[in-house]
């Protein structure tokens, strides 16, 4: 009999991958699997990205939001519409590559999970996450499991859809750290005191409902088949299976570790079997009766976390896994979604009840505790946010149980809009409750100027590298650590997160003195403690120094920052230029994210900014700190220059140090200035003129009358050569004569004119620059 839709014949193309081309078959070239494969990845990736970028981006919404929208477009819902659709290349067979692919990319994407986990986390996390974390996982198990057998014996829906509903049931009774590590770090507070809670408590949520499940589980296999020995066996195969994985995965690991060298790449070789051996861990979870993504997730938690294993896997997979494969899962998902033909709206609205009942549980059972832990009413509302979203990992079970028929198509479309609603929602709200760049706002008055004569001053001091601590020990000997005027120094090394996802802040003054990272990146903590503790001894007891150290990604690491800063009161923080030279004058560093870092706390943080640029290194000192040391500031009005010279005038009461005041005054004298700016300014160089006048060997004030930024800037040329350290303030009026030019040539916005001009490689004199912003108040 003949085939009248050609079905036979079609299905003996789709065996062949490769097309013969456009020319000389009989069959179109799209009917091959690899040409229609591509083309599905372009189709669903170039949606997504022309959605959020385009659309969603400004309104602040999440990448799944525009994943999930174009497998909707791309499905019966929009353009199964038409006549003529893409629709069907995402049907049967037909998206069998598609689905096969992302499924293998969710596989990874959940081991790459488990290896940014830090078990260890879990005993650290403190009775606050505990206290929040129980509850939040028992409480909806348990009332979500009093419901449903009160509705399921009620019979208000059919039989065959009782199973639907206990599965969505224990869905949503599920936590997924995933999901809230990608939330906070969308929402950029993963290093603020919230998002080290959320952290905290979702890994223990996550691995505490993943226990409570897979234990409910296994129950309810030997109560369903009234066999109690079905269960015992489900229970001796899942101890079995990660009894197995701890005694191989660990001293493999181990083995790998002690095979690459120090600061050495791991061997491409161990990269590829550790993904044949998540893949391998799923085929062993799905035999044994756990459910497939456990194998790859528990796998990953047994990896070590950072360097060099951990942050091996993470650097090599990371990006295709999380930017290719996670999204595709959501996007097919989103091409199984069909709104358009629901028919029975009263199961559809028990759906949409039985979410919602679970979410407000979800929601209550965090909410409750977060405040009965004297969490911020704000902070309490957002925590619960955060930890109720659902993610990819939610959509993943979704799919799952659809592909197994545990749902129908309509039912399935309603839990993929809720994800959705959820996920864009939390994102919206959270955003909303707290946005980071107003953190600081209304933290006034915390710079050098505004402080009382003879009170401590309050110094961050960040380092990246050991010369960044060099430099600023020498600015901090010049600061005149005395007992009317003695010294707190918070001095934060700041280091890379790789590997893992858990951001951490470690004082070691509470004994935590070495950090979990790479053996490189401990050494290099020890070196500059050394350095900076060997200044504190010399200085009489008159210098109080504490240090931390920040681990985390490079474009939060200002929260660190801004937020040790703001704990400790401090008057200014000192942030290293990003740029380096070595001893011929030849830049050897050029940071993108130090740059970001430094330019980020120029507008976020809650006191006074300097950035040193340091050319120690340019070549030998013209002498020592026993002698003279030479010490200018270039003056020429506003918040920032004060700022500066008020910090200049506390390093001229060090014994070596002589300072030296430079005022450009304009030719043109009538030039316009701002009535309070000119007053303050006034009064602060009749100071120095005073001290001037009473000794001139200390302190020099000099007037220079320029005419335009030409004549400014050969006279700052002719400085280079003279001085040691030169203060300059960031920000100036607005046109005024003594910068007209120069603001037009600046290459670096965060120095300023003066100090973009001293911070050319050209320079081969070993002078070290401040450039210094007063406390930045922004208008409410």
């Amino acid at each position: 009999m003949e085939d009248p839709g050609g079905t036979h014949d079609k299905c003996l193309v789709w065996a062949k991958v490769h097309s013969t081309g456009v020319w000389g078959t009989e069959y179109h070239f799209l009917t091959y699997g690899l040409p229609r494969l591509f083309l599905q990845l372009c189709i669903m990736f170039g949606l997504t990205q022309a959605l959020h970028l385009l659309f969603l981006k400004r309104f602040r919404l999440p990448r799944i939001v525009s994943e999930l929208l174009a497998g909707m477009i791309l499905g019966p819902t929009v353009m199964g519409q038409f006549d003529w659709n893409v629709n069907n290349m995402f049907e049967l067979y037909e998206g069998y590559y598609v689905s096969l692919l992302s499924k293998m990319g969710y596989v990874l994407f959940i081991f790459l999970s488990g290896v940014k986990m830090d078990p260890g986390m879990v005993p650290r996390s403190g009775a606050k996450a505990w206290c929040i974390g129980i509850p939040s996982v028992l409480l909806p198990y348990a009332v979500l499991k009093y419901l449903s057998r009160k509705v399921l014996t009620q019979e208000l829906i059919h039989r065959y859809r009782h199973s639907a509903i206990q599965n969505t049931l224990g869905i949503q009774s599920v936590y997924s750290f995933p999901v809230t590590a990608v939330l906070l770090v969308d929402l950029k507070i993963i290093n603020t005191e919230l998002g080290r809670l959320a952290l905290a408590t979702g890994l223990i949520c996550d691995l505490l409902s993943n226990l409570v499940s897979t234990i409910i589980a296994n129950v309810s296999v030997g109560v369903m088949s009234a066999m109690p020995l079905v269960s015992v066996h489900s229970f001796a195969l899942s101890a079995g299976l990660i009894v197995f994985l701890v005694v191989t995965v660990r001293p493999f690991s181990a083995m790998i570790i002690k095979r690459t060298p120090e600061g050495a790449p791991v061997d491409t070789f161990y990269v590829c079997f550790m993904c044949f051996a998540a893949f391998f861990a799923t085929v062993l979870a799905d035999n044994v009766g756990m459910n497939f993504q456990y194998g790859p997730f528990i796998l990953g938690l047994l990896v070590p976390d950072g360097p060099p294993l951990g942050s091996a896997l993470v650097d090599k997979l990371d990006t295709i896994v999380t930017g290719l494969f996670a999204p595709l899962l959501v996007t097919y998902s989103g091409t199984k979604v069909d709104l358009l033909n629901v028919f029975d709206l009263h199961f559809v609205g028990l759906v949409w009840i039985t979410v919602t009942v679970c979410y407000v549980m979800k929601y209550v059972s965090i909410f409750g505790p977060a405040l009965v832990c004297r969490v911020p009413l704000k902070d309490a509302a957002s925590l619960a946010f955060i930890l109720s979203t659902q993610g990819v990992v939610q959509i993943s079970f979704y799919l799952n149980g659809f592909v197994n028929q545990m749902y129908d198509t309509e039912t399935f479309s309603m839990l993929t809009m809720t994800a959705l609603i959820t996920a864009a929602g939390s994102h919206i709200v959270v955003g909303s409750l707290h946005d980071y760049s107003r953190a600081y706002s209304g933290y006034q008055r915390r710079d050098i100027e505004h402080q009382s004569k003879g009170s401590e001053l309050r110094l961050v001091t960040c380092f990246h590298r050991l010369e960044d601590a060099v430099a600023a020990r020498k600015l901090l000997e010049v600061s005149f650590p005395s007992k009317e005027t003695p010294l707190s120094v918070y001095s934060l090394h700041l280091v890379e997160l790789v590997g893992r996802v858990t951001p951490l802040l470690i004082d070691h003054q509470l004994g935590q003195m070495k950090t979990p990272s790479s053996p490189a990146a401990n050494s290099r903590s020890h070196k500059i403690m050394a350095t900076l503790r060997s200044f504190a001894q010399d200085s009489n007891g008159f210098v109080a120094l504490n240090f931390f150290t920040a681990i985390s990604l490079p474009k939060f690491m200002h929260h660190d920052v801004s937020a040790l800063a703001f704990d400790k009161l401090a008057s200014i923080i000192i942030l290293p230029f990003h740029r380096k030279w070595n001893h011929l004058g030849r830049l050897i560093v050029d940071s993108s994210s130090m740059r970001l870092m430094n330019s980020t706390l120029l507008d976020l943080a809650p006191c006074s900014v300097g950035i040193l640029i340091d050319r120690e290194k340019t070549r030998m000192r013209r002498g020592s700190m026993s002698s003279s040391y030479h010490v200018a500031v270039i003056f020429m009005g506003g918040a920032d220059d004060r700022e500066a010279l008020c910090y200049a005038k506390r390093m001229s009461n060090t014994p070596w140090v002589q300072l030296t005041v430079v005022h450009f005054v304009p030719a043109d004298h009538d030039a316009e200035r701002k009535q309070w700016d000119a007053v303050l300014d006034s009064e602060v160089l009749k100071e120095v003129r005073h001290l001037a006048e009473c000794d001139d060997t200390k302190v020099c004030y000099k007037e220079e009358i320029v005419r335009d930024g030409a004549e400014t800037a050969h006279t700052v040329r002719e400085m280079e050569h003279v001085f040691d350290l030169i203060l300059v303030g960031r920000r100036h009026e607005p046109n005024l004569p003594q910068l007209f030019g120069l603001s037009q040539w600046s290459d670096i916005a965060e120095l300023g004119p003066i100090g973009d001009m001293l911070a050319i490689e050209h320079i081969t004199s070993p002078v070290s620059v401040l450039v210094v912003q007063q406390q930045y108040v922004k208008n409410k």
